[in-house]
């Protein structure tokens, strides 16, 4: 298994990244994708679209695999002999719905009456199970468990001549959260659902447009950042006298105000990144901040208390929250405690003992001389399930530090996600087992204090500073798009 499986925290939905006409299409996505590294570990795409001369016709080439980008894309000669094109989608994959098997990896690409058509999709559509069950009555054949499959489908059998109109008419009868890019021979659409949940955006690279789940996929191939995909938008080009311009249309249930995802902010973002129009790092920074206005800590002894991060989605958060401490006056200095690795690759751990032994200590080890003798204060962006942090706590207590306080930048945790978070059941998250009782969590967790970011102080960090613009149901168990009733069953059977 990878190594990020045994781990606890919210894994990301997905990531993804594609260019329109570029003739280094195929190179530039796998520099997206690698920025995307974060949001999918499992697998890896990249399909692009090549207009042969020589037969007068386009062909779609895929390369796709289990494994990080760098293990996928391990050859260069792969961008120069197999995906030729001048324009290209890529996927990083985490499973959310569908099994993790080789089929199931996106970009899907498939061939029906109106050409070539590939897509790569992150997200979760909450009405997948009846709409398969629909195209299933009708004859469709379906070749994965993804989600995904349903999108092609209502796109291929769609009445409509024109492929912009099979798209708009496809998305107008799916529910749930997704980003979307669309290749076809001609042309490449992006979308985001009317609700807005998951984040998109669009950037120039030279004479070319590219598209990404954030802007640090931009900043490291170079490209401008122009703006999101708006709730509910459907972008694509036209091309008129080798002019290549966006156009777009809005899906007929464009939502008034959307419910972005606000763990974007929280955890899956990198803090480079610009997510919904804003900086990740300046929220991050707020969250600590007001973390440490609602929940102070201070030293017993005369020692400064150590305020560390676990690495690395929440540095920039303790520094929010050591920042703050330090204007009002508390005795504290920022530290690095917990070391992580960032090369473990792909791991093995063939028994339970040995994960057990073993799981936390791959990406994690200690500073010992830091956390001596002194109060440390952990400051973590969430908890899920909480094993994590009782074996990080378990580490640190070899440090033999004086006490450790334990400061979480987001509420507890009480309901699963159905959005495209792969958030475990309602049974297994920590909050929801204890009721919410920050105590019975502390005593599991075994610190000698234990805080949460206030809900309100959450909202509070936000650009809006209104919960009415944010999916917050992990936290408040209020969703804000419908769901089928038996959505739950994919979600146990991914």
């Amino acid at each position: 298994m990878h190594s990020n499986l045994i781990f606890d925290k919210p894994e990301s939905n997905c990531g993804i990244f594609g260019i329109f006409k570029h003739n280094q299409a195929s190179t530039l996505t796998y520099y997206g994708l690698l920025a995307l590294q974060h949001r999918g570990q499992e697998a890896s795409g990249i399909v692009t679209s090549f207009f042969d001369k020589s037969k007068n016709n386009v062909t779609f080439n895929l390369r796709k695999g289990k494994g990080l980008v760098s293990e996928v894309f391990n050859d260069e000669k792969i961008f120069t002999d197999e995906l030729k094109g001048d324009s290209a989608i890529g996927h990083n994959r985490y499973s959310t719905t569908g099994s993790n098997i080789l089929i199931n990896v996106q970009p899907f690409v498939v061939k029906y009456k109106s050409g070539n058509l590939a897509i790569s999709h992150n997200g979760n559509l909450t009405n997948a199970r009846i709409l398969r069950g629909k195209l299933i009555e009708e004859g469709a054949i379906f070749q994965t468990s993804s989600d995904t499959e349903v999108i092609l489908h209502l796109i291929s059998r769609s009445k409509f001549e024109n492929q912009t109109d099979q798209i708009f008419n496809a998305l107008n009868q799916v529910t749930g959260a997704y980003s979307l890019l669309i290749l076809t021979d001609n042309n490449l659409y992006a979308c985001r659902d009317p609700y807005g949940v998951r984040p998109l955006c669009i950037g120039k690279y030279e004479d070319s447009y590219v598209f990404a789940s954030e802007t640090c996929a931009f900043d490291l191939i170079g490209a401008e950042y122009l703006r999101e995909v708006e709730p509910g938008e459907i972008v694509f080009f036209n091309i008129k006298n080798n002019q290549i311009t966006l156009k777009s249309i809005f899906l007929d249930n464009k939502q008034s105000k959307p419910k972005k995802c606000i763990f974007e902010f929280i955890y899956f973002s990198r803090p480079d990144s610009v997510v919904f129009n804003e900086n990740v790092d300046k929220i991050r920074r707020q969250l600590g901040k007001r973390l440490a206005e609602e929940n102070p800590v201070n030293s017993t002894n005369e020692k400064k208390l150590a305020i560390i991060s676990v690495p690395d989605s929440s540095n920039t958060i303790a520094i929010g929250y050591n920042d703050q401490l330090r204007k009002m006056n508390y005795n504290c200095k920022f530290e690095i405690g917990l070391i992580r690795s960032h090369y473990i690759g792909r791991t093995f751990i063939q028994s339970e003992q040995n994960k057990r032994e073993f799981s936390t200590r791959i990406k994690y080890n200690i500073v010992r001389g830091v956390l001596k003798e002194r109060d440390v204060v952990v400051v973590d962006d969430s908890i899920v399930r909480g094993t994590t942090s009782r074996q990080l706590i378990n580490l640190l207590k070899e440090g033999k530090p004086n006490k450790i306080h334990f400061r979480v930048a987001s509420p507890p945790i009480l309901f699963p996600c159905q959005y495209g978070m792969d958030f475990p059941s309602r049974e297994e998250l920590i909050a929801n087992k204890h009721n919410g009782d920050i105590s019975k969590i502390k005593k599991e967790l075994e610190v000698d204090s234990l805080e949460y970011l206030s809900f309100e102080g959450l909202i509070s960090c936000t650009p809006e500073k209104s919960e009415e613009f944010y999916c917050t149901a992990c936290f408040t168990g209020k969703y804000p798009i419908p769901i089928d009733n038996d959505f739950h069953k994919d979600q146990n059977e991914s």
